[in-house]
């Protein structure tokens, strides 16, 4: 398998658009797979390159049989078309699409890190009560589906787990510290392709990377450049990269006052401290109405917020709530005309896949993992159109970091 080609280079630098050269200038026998978060982009894709006649697949019907998206993927693969599609469906990928893809000679390109590792919200007794049944067996850390028990019971097995069934047979489950499942992408399915291509940003915080090390999957770290009007691809250079936040920092004020009072400790605004001090929800829902209304006066079309999907409806006031963007979105520019943001967020890993990647020697770096996260959402801003944007980071961890990282110290 060739190395991983992980173009680690800032929002907004043209990475995408890098690619969809690279893709209009391959010889027709080249065969590409383009995996993005997102169908807005599948439309790009499709758009952009418009010889290469880029294949969605769909739902769809055929002498009143249903095809669903696996079956369609299956069958573009098949028929050796280029395919654009969403993380989604990519996620589904079983030992059939592993084969069609290493028959088919593709590249891959993946827009974004993909969700690599997951855990299951299964309780302990129902896992206790799967085990006791033979539903399910304990095969070193692997959790195998047991097709003996289907046969001695002569009936398939119709419960409410069914999907473990599924994910199961196609080697997706593990078992760690016996008492939680956790959904694993199968490594392998990199070792189908030519050649893979990693769109991202800071992906030394990005669990992939890390998955990227358990899995023993080899990478090297690239960036864009342009020069006279043609996207470039060079080895990742960090100093390139200082120089780039050097021009940027100064178009991004950060809110200093004492409205962030409410964050001084480690973990304010963490999920725990949402659920744990739900009297000071009311106080912060004032804080960034303040600062909306008041101390930027703006405009709301141009106002954007997040805060954990749970506790949005708490938050939620008058001239923003429409702003609200997930804290998890990625590869969008469709907020990039918003230049006024509240990031009421202090971002941390879940601490089971933090213990898990331990467990096994891979060490997952907090703070490189809080600051993607929330760069990831900074940019989907007008400062990706290096414009102005005004931002209110209650908590000081997250405050701090970020301002350390503009500042080229971390």
């Amino acid at each position: 398998m060739n190395k991983i080609k992980v173009i680690d280079s800032i929002m907004g630098s043209g990475k995408t658009s890098y690619m969809i050269q690279r893709m209009n200038k391959a010889p027709k026998d080249d065969k590409f797979i383009f995996i993005t978060p997102y169908l807005d982009e599948v439309k790009r894709i499709k758009e952009a390159c418009p010889e290469k006649k880029f294949i969605e697949p769909k739902i769809h019907s055929v002498n009143g049989e249903t095809f669903y998206k696996l079956d369609s993927l299956h069958k573009h693969l098949s028929d050796n078309k280029n395919i654009a599609t969403t993380h989604a469906l990519f996620k589904m990928a079983n030992e059939t699409t592993k084969e069609l893809i290493y028959s088919g000679n593709y590249t891959l390109i993946l827009d974004e890190a993909i969700e690599v590792v997951k855990q299951l919200n299964i309780s302990a007794d129902d896992l206790d009560m799967l085990f006791k049944n033979k539903w399910i067996l304990n095969n070193g850390e692997r959790i195998i589906w047991n097709m003996e028990q289907e046969k001695n019971m002569k009936r398939e097995y119709d419960g409410e787990f069914k999907h473990l069934k599924q994910l199961a047979l196609n080697n997706n489950l593990i078992l760690h510290n016996d008492s939680v499942i956790l959904w694993n992408f199968p490594s392998d399915i990199f070792k189908s392709f030519k050649e893979v291509y990693n769109l991202t940003y800071l992906f030394d915080g990005q669990l992939q990377k890390y998955y990227y090390d358990l899995n023993n999957i080899t990478y090297e770290k690239y960036m864009i450049t342009k020069d006279k009007g043609q996207y470039k691809c060079v080895p990742y250079d960090s100093a390139a990269d200082k120089h780039i936040k050097n021009k940027i920092k100064n178009n991004i004020n950060i809110y200093d006052g004492d409205l962030n009072k409410i964050g001084e400790e480690q973990y304010s605004l963490s999920k725990g401290w949402y659920r744990n001090k739900r009297v000071l929800h009311k106080r912060l829902q004032n804080n960034i109405l303040n600062y909306f209304q008041n101390i930027c006066k703006s405009k709301s079309n141009f106002n954007m917020w997040t805060t954990f999907i749970d506790y949005k409806p708490k938050l939620s006031g008058k001239g923003y709530t429409k702003g609200f963007i997930p804290c998890n979105i990625r590869s969008t520019n469709e907020h990039s005309h918003k230049n006024t943001l509240v990031y009421a967020i202090n971002r941390y890993c879940n601490p089971l896949l933090v213990e898990y990647f331990s467990s096994k020697g891979v060490k997952v770096n907090e703070t490189y993992f809080a600051l993607s996260e929330m760069i990831q959402w900074i940019w989907r801003s007008s400062i990706r159109n290096n414009d102005l944007i005004s931002i209110y980071i209650p908590s000081r961890r997250m405050r701090s970091m970020f301002i350390d990282w503009l500042n080229n110290d971390l």
